[in-house]
């Protein structure tokens, strides 16, 4: 339901808290952070526990997006009605789609994760600075039915706006482990019987011969690092094995969501990853 007239004034306290939630320092304080445009909106409601505390949509987003609303109100969430130049303050593109959540932090402990048995198939983000990289490598892992990413400590906050738009929903989807050293958390995975694989370009042993020698079907966690550097000789001691992904072509490398999305659907394939089932129990269409 909507909660008093339209905002217009962009000194509106209301409006001054959402906005405080673009800097890192404000969502830490507060744990809560935006998600902007129907779809992120979309799948901040229907996660369980009630993610969303409000709500802010311009009378155009209101009339196009009235079936999230509705899902809103069915939460008991405050809905603000907001004039444009209100939504252009608080929202982080260019071109705002007119409706926006304010959001509680969905991340869980590491143990927490590993508390229920051995997941399958985890990330491992280590120094992975770019928000967008980063919210695609999220949105990755989700579409390969990853069962969580862990954001290492030095790693970009996957509650920026950027990494938010990027995950397209998926934050949302899936377990997320944030500020975990990485030692601890490659160290916590393997102790729980996963294999630690980091990806590396300049490894000697490519992905297609470890899938064929069978050594993708364990439980995986997959090492990732920054797209400019890749991973130092450190964080290449952590895991079990480097292994690179074939380049067939004249390509000089692949980037790191375009890697990761190789690395994740190989795993996946060889773990044997199926569609979820329709509601009527057949598979669902490719």
């Amino acid at each position: 339901m909507i909660v008093g007239s339209e905002i217009t004034s962009i000194r509106s306290a209301r409006v001054k808290a959402a906005r405080q939630l673009a800097r890192r320092s404000a969502r830490q304080r507060t744990r809560l952070f935006l998600a902007e445009g129907p779809q992120a909106v979309r799948e901040a409601l229907a996660r369980p526990g009630r993610v969303v505390t409000e709500l802010f949509v311009t009378a155009s987003g209101g009339s196009r997006y009235e079936e999230i609303l509705q899902d809103g109100a069915a939460e008991d969430v405050p809905v603000h009605a907001v004039s444009g130049e209100v939504m252009a303050e608080l929202a982080q593109t260019v071109t705002p789609q007119g409706l926006l959540a304010v959001c509680r932090f969905v991340d869980v402990p590491l143990d927490q994760l590993l508390f229920d048995g051995t997941p399958r198939l985890v990330v491992l983000l280590a120094n992975v600075r770019d928000p967008g990289n980063a919210g695609t490598v999220l949105r990755t892992a989700d579409a390969a039915g990853a069962d969580a990413v862990v954001f290492s400590d030095a790693s970009v906050d996957p509650y920026n706006g950027k990494c938010v738009r990027a995950s397209a929903g998926s934050l949302f989807h899936l377990p997320v482990v944030v500020g975990s050293p990485l030692g601890g958390a490659a160290r916590a995975l393997r102790e729980s019987g996963m294999q630690v694989l980091a990806a590396d370009g300049g490894a000697s042993r490519e992905l297609d011969e470890l899938e064929d020698a069978g050594g993708l079907r364990r439980p995986t966690a997959w090492l990732f690092g920054n797209e400019a550097w890749g991973l130092p000789p450190d964080l290449l001691e952590l895991a079990d094995e480097a292994i690179a992904v074939p380049i067939y072509g004249r390509a000089e490398s692949l980037n790191l969501s375009a890697a990761a999305a190789v690395c994740l659907y190989a795993s996946a394939r060889a773990q044997g990853a199926r569609r979820p089932a329709r509601p009527d129990g057949s598979a669902a269409a490719g």
